[in-house]
């Protein structure tokens, strides 16, 4: 059975987690699975190179019955691996079972907000996705950054990326003051409605914490939560835990209302 992020009633709780071994994986996946988790997102930046290979993530994959999203930043810290080199462990991950694979909005042009406009680096982005839509997963369109964004600068740059054929448009960007926050809500709303992908907006920054917990009932498809805290990877995310309760007892969502 192939397990999807597209197929369960949103938002898709999914745990989000490094590692350096498949047994780590796994372990993590199993924890975050019967902390109520939906889904599980692998970073495989922390993953050693001879497990970086089609076998070793199949079995990571075969071992929790939720489905898997693999990313892969500039951040690898084993191997110097260039764009190129980095897809090809994540090709390895579709061919193992991967359910969604991400690939970054500025892939093969490094640009400013993570978005590239060159017609050569998008045309690439395409022939990329379509290989990976072959292989049987679907496909998110990524970008991170660490400043704030307007809702006019948020709506139009998760629309150029929609054009490129992904499954999911994703933008984290970031929200030091109450005023920015109210801005993310407003983006939030307004990507809900005006936007014909399912996608993800979070938040990084001193006033992110009420717009992660509060994000998944204004319209955002997937979020990302944590099994439990590991040094090694930082403690910025929301545990599974937290955000299941949280949404359990919230009883309202936009799509009740509009």
């Amino acid at each position: 059975m192939k397990f999807s992020f597209l197929n369960k009633p949103y938002p898709v709780i999914t745990g989000i987690m490094g590692g350096q071994t498949p047994q780590e994986f796994i372990a993590e996946a199993r924890n975050a699975e019967f902390e109520g988790a939906q889904g599980v997102a692998l970073n495989l930046s922390d993953l050693k190179p001879e497990f970086r290979n089609k076998e070793a993530l199949k079995g990571v994959i075969d071992a929790v019955d939720l489905p898997f999203m693999f990313f892969f930043y500039r951040e690898d810290k084993w191997e110097n691996r260039d764009d190129d080199r980095r897809q090809e462990v994540l090709l390895a991950a579709a061919d193992a079972g991967a359910s969604m694979i991400d690939v970054m909005g500025d892939l093969y042009d490094p640009s400013p907000m993570e978005i590239t406009r060159n017609q050569q680096a998008i045309d690439k982005q395409k022939r990329l996705i379509d290989t990976i839509h072959s292989k049987g997963a679907d496909v998110v369109i990524s970008s991170h950054m660490s400043c704030p964004r307007t809702t006019e600068q948020v709506l139009e740059h998760l629309q150029e990326v929609e054009k490129r054929g992904a499954d999911v448009v994703k933008i984290v960007t970031t929200v030091n003051t109450a005023d920015e926050l109210a801005e993310a809500f407003r983006t939030t709303m307004t990507l809900k409605r005006e936007l014909k992908t399912p996608f993800i907006h979070l938040c990084n920054g001193k006033f992110s914490r009420p717009h992660r917990f509060m994000c998944p009932a204004l319209g955002v498809s997937i979020l990302f939560a944590v099994a439990h805290y590991e040094p090694r990877y930082g403690m910025g995310q929301p545990s599974v835990r937290a955000m299941k309760n949280v949404l359990d007892n919230l009883h309202w969502n936009i799509s009740n209302v509009m």
